[in-house]
């Protein structure tokens, strides 16, 4: 081989391999940023045909009703611990910050976060819908059937 030819084999292998390394980083990049969305059921018993469970660690992004009376702060943190559930199993939702002024108790939210255990959600954010008509139409889907009753407040009692 003369070396031209050689010299030309030599540019044409490493474009090529740069190309291939570019397109590596980038696909390895964006599978450690998509945030999957999950219902509290699909989150404990497997998502889709296959059921495939998420792993500790791995960003997502889960969706339920608020359980009344599950509501649980820290009286010294900005500590905020509370369960949601759609049809099925329950999960733990933790969440450092101040919630959103719409969050209540038997109301839907979305909460973006990372698994720590298999049904504890440690939230760096906390979406609530924005009226009594709209939620995310995942959401709506996994809770179709669902009656939750509204917490009832006595605002004369002296609690």
């Amino acid at each position: 081989m003369n070396p031209r030819r050689k010299k030309r084999l030599f540019t044409v292998v490493a474009v090529i391999f740069g190309i291939g390394a570019a397109v590596g980083l980038t696909l390895y990049a964006l599978q450690e940023n998509i945030n999957l969305f999950y219902t509290p059921s699909e989150l404990v018993e497997g998502k889709g045909e296959l059921k495939e469970i998420p792993q500790i660690g791995q960003k997502l992004r889960i969706g339920g009703m608020v359980v009344p009376g599950s509501v649980v702060r820290d009286e010294t943190s900005l500590d905020v611990s509370f369960k949601l559930i759609d049809t099925g199993p329950m999960v733990t939702i933790r969440y450092k910050g101040i919630l959103p002024d719409l969050f209540r108790e038997g109301q839907g939210i979305v909460a973006q976060g990372t698994l720590v255990e298999s049904n504890v959600v440690e939230a760096f954010e906390v979406l609530a819908k924005h009226d009594e008509e709209y939620m995310p139409s995942e959401v709506a889907e996994a809770v179709k059937g669902i009656k939750h009753e509204k917490p009832k407040y006595n605002l004369n009692s002296e609690n």
